[in-house]
């Protein structure tokens, strides 16, 4: 097949390319490859590009039933539901579950407004608990680590200093 070919051409002309040290890229005559792309095209078999409408229309076609399953699930939900409201047992029922919906709502309104004095009790202690370990361990921690800046300071003070003597020296050997 041509096209098999075509292809071991442009990897063949990749592989030969001068390369950029360390980049890992490559430089390659732009008019060699475009033209074996375009020979490419042109060997294409007509069964790949009608594969490729076959694709898309398939594509179209899906797309098409997918949007006439859902209208026709919207109409009839909207019909049950028509249907539904207009009977007895339903009006009754719809009052019952009112009733019901109305003390699960001050249920779970009681249940909230004690999670949240839960969560607030133990907040209060955590944030208690919190103080202690900072009047605890803060004095300490914070000599500890002014120590740690004052020693890196320093060494970096003293690292400038041999730096800029360094500096010094060579200025006065090349006069």
């Amino acid at each position: 097949m041509r096209v098999l070919e075509l292809l071991d051409e442009i990897e063949e002309v990749v592989e030969n390319s001068s390369g950029f040290p360390l980049t890992g890229k490559i430089l390659v005559d732009a008019e060699e490859i475009l033209e074996l792309i375009r020979e490419i095209r042109v060997e294409m078999p007509e069964e790949i590009q009608q594969a490729q409408w076959i694709k898309d229309e398939r594509q179209r076609i899906l797309d098409e039933a997918k949007t006439e399953h859902e209208n026709i699930i919207k109409d009839a939900r909207q019909q049950a539901e028509e249907l539904i409201e207009n009977d007895d047992i339903t009006v009754r029922a719809k009052s019952r579950a009112d009733e019901i919906m109305r003390l699960a709502d001050d249920n779970a309104r009681n249940l909230k407004l004690s999670t949240f004095e839960y969560i607030d009790n133990i907040l209060y202690n955590f944030q208690d608990k919190m103080d202690q370990m900072y009047s605890d361990y803060f004095n300490d921690l914070y000599g500890s680590i002014q120590k740690t800046f004052d020693q890196i300071n320093n060494t970096l003070n003293d690292n400038r200093n041999e730096i800029k003597e360094m500096s010094y020296r060579t200025e006065v050997e090349q006069r």
